[in-house]
């Protein structure tokens, strides 16, 4: 996150770390509305082109410091695997990560947790094949996405309580799809 500066701190050599973080504000920018798209370019030449802090702000002005959740979508790789397991174990994924578009979470006599809760998105649909053959999967997801419950439980139980189909412009959805057999996949929405 670009943070803001004063006085001396604005003579600092820029990082690539605040270069990327001014890009990022930019491109959250345009897709909240707040800078036209032809401005875009033009503005990541200032970025790119910058030496300071200074500079940096300046190819920013106008544009409100980003929130903690902003910028839920990412132009970044994802950071975890596509596939998860629990087979006689467990897994957990938690924290800041980035979530491929793509995923699949497997739980047998084992099972497992999946935090989206400070995660962020490669993409603005993201799929989420779970499956629980004699196991379990808890899967949390922020109040800020659009979740969709799709699965089904054959002697076991599909949780889809934390299913809404509201959302912002913009805002990620997160698909959560697959089956419980003798298990549990559970969907909660977390603060």
């Amino acid at each position: 996150m670009l943070e803001k500066h004063t006085g001396h701190d604005l003579c600092i050599l820029a990082s690539d770390a605040e270069r990327n973080a001014a890009e990022e504000r930019l491109r959250s920018a345009v897709e909240t509305g707040r800078l036209p798209l032809d401005q875009l370019g033009g503005r990541l030449d200032e970025v790119h082109a910058a030496r300071t802090r200074g500079d940096l702000e300046a190819a920013c002005r106008g544009l409100p410091e980003p929130g903690p959740r902003d910028a839920l979508v990412v132009d970044r790789p994802p950071t975890s695997g596509t596939f998860l397991a629990g087979i006689f174990g467990g897994f957990v994924r938690k924290g800041q990560w980035v979530v491929p578009a793509r995923m699949t979470t497997w739980s047998m006599w084992g099972g497992g947790r999946l935090d989206l809760t400070e995660a962020r998105f490669s993409s603005q649909d993201t799929v989420i094949r779970a499956v629980a053959l004699w196991g379990g999967t808890k899967i949390w997801v922020p109040e800020d996405v659009e979740v969709e419950v799709k699965g089904f439980g054959l002697f076991g139980a599909f949780d889809k309580r934390a299913a809404k189909r509201i959302g912002k412009p913009g805002t990620p959805r997160v698909t959560v799809k697959g089956i419980a057999l003798f298990g549990a996949v559970v969907t909660r929405t977390k603060r």
